[in-house]
């Protein structure tokens, strides 16, 4: 019997050899589809760029597989017949790869605050007349403790806005550490609702001769000009206390009497010239009357002999009305070295001789010590001896 040799090459083949040719073809698709992919992760999803990294020309590329063979115009062709240059992509700005855990890193928050606005004329905080007693006990460190925003030394600036009121307040002073303690007690909630920038200066006088109220206040004066750059002085006794916030220890276009309606004057003023008790002056105007007068000693006249400089120089008083005005005074009997002066009549009558020689352009003292209280600057001096 004879046997028919198989065609190896013919449709009758084993079938054994399509099966692996068929196996062959689907492996290369597999393999294909795996290298796809890949330059597809790797080229972080763009698939612009995929005809780039499989060496296959971008119909943007012209030549046989570019415009040209896709019979789309390809734009006017450079000298020689070179097709136009192919616009750059725009690079993406540096950033994570998609699907990265790349985070920015975080903007520091900006630490510049806005300028503060200016303080309204009229402080909204006043709340008007309030109750002043003179009996209770007071701590200054607990006093201390009620006004956190003041500074060491008496000073103190509004954390909301600025203040064009640079007030120093000068407060002659000996022997007299109750009634401070009510003075600082009282005043400094109000000096701040006021929205002023001020600082407390307390001046005093060292030994015991003749008291010179007038002459400590020309000290405060230069003393307190020493720390800042006040525009605006306040010349206070310690045992005067404001009724109403609404009288504003600050200085006006002219020379200002605070304490206009004393208790002890049956809240009036006693006489027209009066200036004496609480009053407030500009710088400027301190320096054209040459400060204040230093050869009064013991109690009186110095106020009267101040009002003279002032009319002399072409100034009026400004003063709040009577309701606004009110003041207490702490009763207290006669400093001892503090007599009245029997002197002050004949110094009065030539206050416009005398004016233009003694003041501030005569002024001698020596500073002995300088406390920065936590509520107030205590300077003492001393301020010579009568002469």
């Amino acid at each position: 019997m004879r046997f028919r040799e198989p065609l190896l090459g013919g449709s009758a083949a084993m079938p054994g050899a399509s099966l692996q040719r068929a196996c062959r073809l689907l492996v290369a698709v597999c393999a294909l589809h795996l290298g796809v992919t890949l330059v597809y992760y790797l080229s972080g999803r763009d698939l612009n760029r995929l005809p780039q990294l499989i060496g296959v020309p971008s119909p943007l590329q012209g030549g046989s597989g570019g415009a040209a063979s896709l019979g789309q115009s390809s734009g006017v062709l450079r000298s020689g017949g070179a097709p136009p240059p192919v616009p750059s992509e725009p690079r993406p700005e540096p950033g994570p790869e998609p699907g990265s855990n790349w985070t920015a890193p975080p903007v520091p928050p900006t630490t510049e605050r806005p300028p503060l606005p200016a303080c309204p004329e009229e402080s909204p905080l006043l709340v008007g007349p309030m109750m002043i007693e003179f009996y209770v006990t007071v701590d200054l460190d607990r006093v201390a403790q009620q006004n956190p925003e003041v500074k060491v030394g008496g000073r103190h600036t509004p954390k909301d806005c600025v203040s064009p009121h640079k007030v120093a307040i000068i407060i002659p002073f000996r022997n007299r550490q109750e009634h401070l303690k009510y003075w600082l007690y009282y005043l400094h909630p109000v000096l701040q609702r006021q929205q002023l920038d001020y600082g407390i200066y307390v001046i005093n006088q060292d030994g015991d001769s003749m008291f010179n109220r007038a002459k400590l206040l020309n000290i405060g004066f230069q003393e307190a000009l020493k720390d800042y750059d006040y525009n605006c002085f306040v010349f206070s006794d310690v045992d005067l206390i404001p009724m109403d916030d609404r009288n504003i220890y600050r200085c006006y276009s002219q020379p200002r009497h605070i304490s206009v309606a004393m208790d002890k004057f049956g809240f009036s003023l006693p006489y027209v010239q009066y200036f004496g008790g609480v009053s407030a002056l500009s710088k400027q105007q301190f320096l054209t009357i040459n400060g204040f007068p230093n050869n009064y000693w013991g109690w009186g006249g110095e106020d009267d002999d101040i009002f003279n400089r002032l009319v002399f120089k072409g100034m009026s008083i400004s003063r709040p009305n009577a309701v606004i005005g009110k003041c207490r005074m702490i009763r207290h009997s006669r400093d001892k070295k503090n007599e009245p002066n029997p002197q002050r009549f004949d110094r009065i009558a030539h206050t416009k001789e005398t004016m233009l020689l003694d003041g501030l352009n005569s002024l001698t003292y020596k500073v002995l010590d300088v406390e920065r209280n936590p509520l107030y600057t205590k300077i003492t001096v001393d301020v010579g001896k009568p002469s």
